[in-house]
């Protein structure tokens, strides 16, 4: 193989492996369809390859339309993957905002080239503004950096991807020694560059990926764990959950176990939809009143559990009385006459290295003694 030969060879690596990239993120998009940031990166990593090439393979020969062409191409990239890293996060980079910049880039590579003819400026222009983009992106995520894991590597490589702009510009571009396209496409600097986007952008897309795939595991976790009717843990993601703190713990926690008051009634009567939609509105009401560290569930047809985690006999007390009021404050869907909906409470405060089953067993023995003395009350277990 000639010199030439592998000097190609070596200079299509980079978009090489992008573009497969750019096939796995539409692959994964085909079956996460509902994951439309996964096109963005597709998008995104297709973009910069077609740069890439457009430069190695001098297409279009007009060296004008080539510097355009590519400015295009580029920005398109780095706007492509900034929006998706951004609604990954459920945030946006703005359509407007990205057609801004894209025709200001433009504008700009063709002032530098066919007004005032400066290879400087537009290599200036091209990577101090990428390396902006991405870095003010990367800032707008900046609570990742203290999220799982996954979320972290991605905050890490995307500054640190984003950095390395400047300071490659800065030392490897050779101001006085570059001034023409052939000499560029021979410098220190294109050399470097296509290294470093070859390196740290295939190391960022397999984060992406990473953090994709984090989200797929995430979301199936959540599904096999949540019941789907009322918006909480179901009994299985209420014990995984509730056992984790119990074994972590270092202060009290309190089990309250609630159970729908003549819940079949409400079936019998006014049929099973109603039913359902009971349900549905109690764990809404169950997730505003409980705080974010409390853990609740549904373990049966119409039983409710919660952990209150840091809490004392005076807060399960409190959080009960607030349920109460809530409960009686809404409108359940039971007809014209709107017949109110009450429940029945058992409560157990922890005591000294008590395990889960412990507590349960007491909340619901408590429980039980609510409902067979009136129904509408709270208990405590001794």
């Amino acid at each position: 193989m000639s010199e030439e030969s592998t000097r190609l060879v070596l200079l299509l690596i980079g978009p090489g492996t992008l573009a497969i990239f750019s096939l796995a993120y539409l692959w994964a998009w085909s079956l996460e369809r509902k994951r439309h940031y996964l096109l963005l990166f597709s998008a995104a990593c297709l973009a910069f390859s077609l740069g890439v090439l457009v430069q190695i393979f001098a297409w279009p020969s007009n060296l004008g339309h080539n510097a355009l062409l590519s400015n295009t191409f580029y920005t398109l990239s780095v706007l492509a993957l900034s929006d998706g890293v951004l609604r990954r996060s459920a945030k946006s980079f703005g359509l407007f905002k990205a057609l801004f910049l894209l025709l200001l880039s433009s504008c700009l590579i063709a002032y530098y080239f066919y007004v005032d003819r400066n290879l400087v400026m537009r290599v200036y222009i091209q990577n101090f503004g990428f390396g902006l983009i991405l870095l003010i992106s990367a800032l707008r995520l900046s609570a990742l950096a203290k999220a799982r894991f996954i979320d972290r590597a991605l905050f890490w490589t995307l500054l640190v991807f984003s950095l390395q702009f400047f300071p490659r510009t800065i030392l490897f571009f050779d101001v006085s020694g570059t001034t023409n396209f052939e000499m560029f496409g021979q410098s220190l600097f294109w050399r470097t560059l296509q290294l470093s986007q070859a390196v740290l952008g295939s190391a960022l897309a397999l984060v992406i990926l990473a953090a994709v795939i984090t989200d797929v595991i995430e979301d199936l976790r959540r599904e096999r764990d949540v019941d789907r009717l009322s918006g909480v843990f179901n009994r299985r993601g209420f014990d995984e959950h509730a056992e984790r703190v119990m074994n972590t713990r270092a202060v009290s926690v309190a089990m309250v176990l609630c159970d729908l008051d003549h819940f079949k009634s409400i079936n019998d009567r006014f049929g099973h939809s109603a039913g359902d939609e009971v349900l549905c509105l109690f764990g809404a009401i169950l997730r505003r009143t409980a705080r974010k560290s409390d853990i609740v569930g549904r373990v049966g047809g119409e039983e409710f559990a919660i952990l209150l985690v840091d809490a004392e006999r005076s807060d399960a007390k409190d959080f009960v009385t607030r349920l109460q009021r809530a409960i009686a404050d809404t409108q359940f869907p039971l007809g014209a006459a709107r017949e109110p909906v009450s429940a029945s409470f058992g409560i157990a405060v922890s005591a000294k290295n008590e395990d889960l089953s412990s507590l349960f067993k007491r909340a619901d023995s408590a429980l039980y003694q609510a409902k067979n003395t009136g129904r509408n009350k709270a208990v405590f277990s001794d």
